[in-house]
């Protein structure tokens, strides 16, 4: 009987820790909403989110993000732009582009994008 109980006590652990672990997993894949000023050109993909002041290179999963910015007509790369994106972020690897950067935000949908920096939302 004590057996019993022992093995029952153990799966409920193991079962709860479980499903503990897949419920946290799901919620570092929902994309987020970030606002923050976005830089194009041919060495640097990056985002400065203007919540926190933090800087992430940026992975363009939609394939949005660099064409709208590109039809905005800049004379030189790397001009910065608002944007509002839904996205994820991850760490960045260690080799490549973006292995200057700890994180990498992977933007999986284009909200808004314009020229206009608002200065109440990111100075």
């Amino acid at each position: 009987m004590r057996i019993k109980y022992i093995k029952y006590s153990a799966f409920l652990l193991i079962l709860i820790a479980a499903c503990s672990c897949n419920r946290n997993q799901s919620k570092t894949n929902e994309p987020t909403v970030f606002k923050g000023l976005y830089s194009f050109g041919p060495e640097i993909k990056s985002f400065k989110d203007c919540d926190s002041g933090r800087e992430f290179w940026v992975a363009d999963s939609s394939a949005q993000l660099e064409l709208q910015y590109s039809q905005l007509n800049f004379e030189k790369p790397y001009e910065p732009v608002y944007v509002e994106v839904e996205g994820i972020k991850s760490k960045s690897g260690k080799e490549g582009m973006g292995s200057e950067y700890d994180s990498t935000l992977v933007v999986k949908k284009v909200i808004k994008i314009t020229k206009e920096i608002p200065q109440d939302i990111c100075n």
